[in-house]
């Protein structure tokens, strides 16, 4: 045996590697630490990507994720990695962020850089070191918060949303897929005909097409972010929303999922199309509800998102009048674009089809807790039966109240799982004052896999735990800069009055050399003392030897003379 006194080098060989590492603290404390190499299957081959290779298509956008314990190491961090890799440019955007995603801690402060080409990410590293705003970087502080799923009602569809998706997540389209499988019994059109706008696809406007569409794509939006390790501690849905949620919680199968979102919208729009509509207006509910009175049952409160936000549906003339109202009292509103007035007296048209279209659903305990905005409280799934179908599609949403329930505990982190986001806004108002965040996924004509990314990226520097690793396929680790330690110097700095005797209450020497003159008991002798430092008389720096600082032979003779006039000596 043999202590290393060298660097040399340390092949792989028969046996695992191991190495002993001893720290002998100078206060006695002493610590051994054995390192065992990693095993093979460890350090082998990333796991399935995220998204398939392949090489007909564009690239997509990749992740460079960097992190540190404050907001200048994170900066320094950015200088150092910009700087090693100008030096290097042989190094691959692909290299470079597998390794830092599978090979740095996750810290605090974090940022996320989002690019296509190496260049582009190069230009947003150099933003974040110089601590600029740019597009395609995302940066944030971590915490401890829960995270909830929020799945909203109609209205964040578009034409084409998910069709990048369908070619670029292989998670994202095998749920279509399934979803497709499960709408066949109950439609004559193909999920995936609609998306992509096929010459005998439906229209999205039609209700009986957009409700079940929407539906599909929230299910499998919620696949592709826990494909990407993101795990909702509580779901949320807004009135159709709910039910997608009742089916990433667990509480409803794929099959019993689209039942309900089918045979309930055929409903919608054989019965209640072109009677009814929605307004939504900026004011508290209870100012809404002040409103209403002079319609009695014509309008009703739909749904409460906000403090600030309700949505009033009824009869169309009724919502033409209170359109002028709010005009002529300078109130905020705006039609929702739809025909029939759900979550009013209007649904009761329909309570019998619904109830006997949904019979024989078979509803169980979910695995994700559910937060249900008909009731306001926690629900277990196994309650989803028509009959709750039904009242969802009647009464008021109290989104608002569920979401603030979610706030008081703990939950701090929203994601609007949607291809749009409509909700943001109104849970942004309510989880700003207790330092929450709302994410989004997609966004109307930026619905691939890049603004996924970003998305993920909003929500990993909030504190969200992302498989990085998924996003690179057969990339090999490279050599990266270490942490930016800020190095911060915690000695005592102690001035020279402090340490010189004159600081102890003695007399002073009078003198620029010397401290204190103190006269000795007994013999009658004479003690004088000082403390002679760069810090003390900084000039003493101008007399050096071989760049060393001495002091003068002159001043010592200055010492002993003025110890002469102490005592009476005087030559």
């Amino acid at each position: 045996m043999e202590l290393l006194t060298r660097e040399r080098a340390w092949p792989r060989g028969d046996r695992l590697r191991r190495a002993g590492v001893s720290a002998f603290g100078i206060s006695g404390t002493n610590a051994h630490v054995i390192l065992e190499e990693a095993p093979l299957a460890d350090i082998g081959e990333p796991e399935e990507p995220l998204t398939a290779p392949d090489t007909d298509r564009p690239p997509h956008a990749l992740p460079w994720i960097l992190s540190a314990k404050s907001v200048p190491a994170l900066g320094e961090q950015a200088e150092r990695l910009l700087s090693a890799l100008e030096e290097n440019s042989e190094v691959s955007a692909q290299e470079v962020g597998f390794s830092l995603a599978t090979t740095r801690s996750k810290l605090e402060h974090r940022a996320v850089i989002v690019g296509v080409e190496r260049d582009d990410l190069m230009v947003g590293l150099r933003a974040l070191a110089k601590g600029e705003i740019r597009s395609g970087v995302v940066r944030g502080s971590s915490g401890d918060s829960q995270v909830a799923w929020v799945f909203p009602g109609q209205g964040s569809q578009w034409v084409g949303m998910g069709v990048e998706l369908l070619q670029r997540s292989r998670a994202f389209a095998e749920r279509i897929a399934a979803c497709e499988r499960a709408l066949e019994p109950y439609t004559d059109w193909s999920l995936r005909a609609v998306l992509r706008s096929e010459p005998d696809a439906p229209e999205l406007d039609r209700v009986d097409v957009a409700q079940p569409v929407l539906w599909a794509v929230m299910v499998s939006l919620a696949q592709l972010w826990q494909s990407s390790g993101v795990q909702p501690s509580a779901v949320v849905g807004h009135s159709q929303g709910e039910i997608a949620a009742a089916c990433v919680a667990g509480g409803l199968s794929l099959e019993d999922g689209a039942k309900v979102v089918a045979l309930r919208s055929q409903a919608i729009g054989r019965v209640l199309s072109g009677h009814g509509g929605m307004v939504s207006v900026a004011l508290s509910r209870e100012e809404v509800l002040t409103h209403l009175t002079r319609w009695d049952d014509r309008l009703s409160v739909a749904a409460v998102n906000g403090p600030g936000s309700v949505v009033v549906s009824g009869e169309p003339q009724a919502l033409d009048e209170l359109l002028v109202l709010c005009e002529r009292e300078n109130i905020r509103a705006r039609r929702v674009p739809v025909d029939y007035a759900s979550h009013s007296a209007q649904v009761e048209k329909v309570r019998e089809e619904v109830l006997r279209a949904l019979d024989g659903i078979t509803p169980r305990s979910g695995t994700i807790p559910f937060r249900s905005t008909v009731t306001g409280d926690w629900l277990d799934t196994a309650e989803l039966d028509a009959a709750y179908w039904y009242t969802n599609l009647r009464n008021t949403v109290e989104f608002e109240g569920a979401v603030s329930a979610l706030l008081h505990q703990g939950y701090g982190v929203f994601i609007e799982v949607s291809p749009h986001p409509v909700l943001t806004v109104a849970v942004g108002d309510l989880v700003e004052e207790a330092n929450g965040v709302v994410v989004g996924s997609l966004r109307r004509n930026d619905g691939g896999m890049d603004r996924m990314l970003l998305s993920l990226a909003e929500a990993f520097v909030r504190g969200v735990d992302i498989d990085w690793a998924g996003f690179f396929s057969g990339v090999r680790w490279v050599g990266l800069p270490t942490y930016a330690f800020q190095r911060e110097r915690f000695w005592l700095e102690s001035s020279g009055a402090a340490v010189n005797a004159e600081g102890l209450g003695v007399s002073a020497a009078g003198h620029p050399l010397l401290g204190a003159a103190v006269s000795l008991a007994g013999d009658g002798g004479a003690l004088l003392t000082a403390r002679l430092s760069l810090d003390t008389h900084p000039w003493l720096a101008d007399h050096s030897v071989l760049g060393t600082a001495l002091l003068p032979g002159t001043a010592l003779v200055e010492l002993a003379v003025r110890a002469g006039d102490e005592v009476g000596c005087d030559v």
